[in-house]
Formats: C-alpha cells, sequence, structure tokens
C-alpha cells in the first residue's frame, strides 16, 4: 500500500501546487478552493495508505521478492460481453430525460430499468452462457 500511498501524496503536493498557481494568476476563490479540497482529500487518502501500509503485513504487490503466484487469484467475476449495463445506462438516461421534460419518461425509463436489471441478474441462467 506504500505505491498508493506516495502516489496520492504525489497528487495532493501536485493539487496544492495548482491551487497556489491559479490563484496567483486568477484571484478566483471558488476554483482556488476546488482545488485546494481536491488536494486535501488527496492528502487524506494518502496518509491512510500510509499509516495502513505500516500496520498491516505487505501485501505480494508491495515487496521485491514476490512471486506472481503469491497474490490472490480470485479478483471476482466479470462478465465479458454483458450488454445489460449498456441497457441500464440507457433506462438512467430516459429517467433523467423524465426530470426534464415529461413524467411519461420516467415511467417508461423505470420500466426499461427493471427490464435491464432482471435482465442483467439472470443473464447466467438461461441461453448460451446459462451454468
Amino acid at each position: 500500500m506504500k505505491i498508493e500511498g506516495y502516489l496520492f501524496a504525489m497528487g495532493a503536493v501536485f493539487y496544492a501546487f495548482v491551487a497556489s498557481v491559479y490563484w496567483y494568476f486568477s484571484r478566483d476563490v471558488v476554483g482556488t478552493t476546488a482545488l485546494a479540497l481536491t488536494g486535501a482529500l488527496a492528502f487524506l487518502v494518502a496518509f491512510y495508505s500510509l499509516y495502513t501500509a505500516k500496520r498491516v503485513y505487505p501485501r505480494p504487490e508491495d515487496r521485491l521478492d514476490a512471486e506472481v503466484d503469491e497474490a490472490d487469484p480470485e479478483y471476482g467475476f466479470f462478465s465479458p460481453n454483458s450488454w445489460w449495463p449498456l441497457v441500464l445506462g440507457f433506462s438512467t438516461m430516459v429517467i433523467v430525460f423524465g426530470l426534464i421534460f415529461a413524467v411519461w419518461l420516467i415511467v417508461l425509463g423505470v420500466f426499461i430499468l427493471f427490464i435491464a436489471l432482471i435482465g442483467w441478474m439472470f443473464e447466467y441462467y438461461r441461453g448460451a452462457f446459462a451454468h
């Protein structure tokens, strides 16, 4: 976790530098505050990562003498060819357009959302990819 902590620490320093340069050239309070808070958030993540790296056993990714086989082999199952997330995104877009334009689009979007969620949930129970 030290590498991640150092990356976030460099990000915190970078955003602090950019915030000061931005303030010097623009005198804009809102943009400077956003950049400073971004640096503060990066600092918080860096502090947590570096503090936790001291207290936990080093991961294989942190050791120079580690082998590839020592890493965790199971990272989860990710569907390589699923179209349901696209349908889910489309339904979210229709719901947001319904908030802007008309209520009937919200109803249509929620209907498409339920179809997309059910399709995604049961994708591997039927069809060519059934287990």
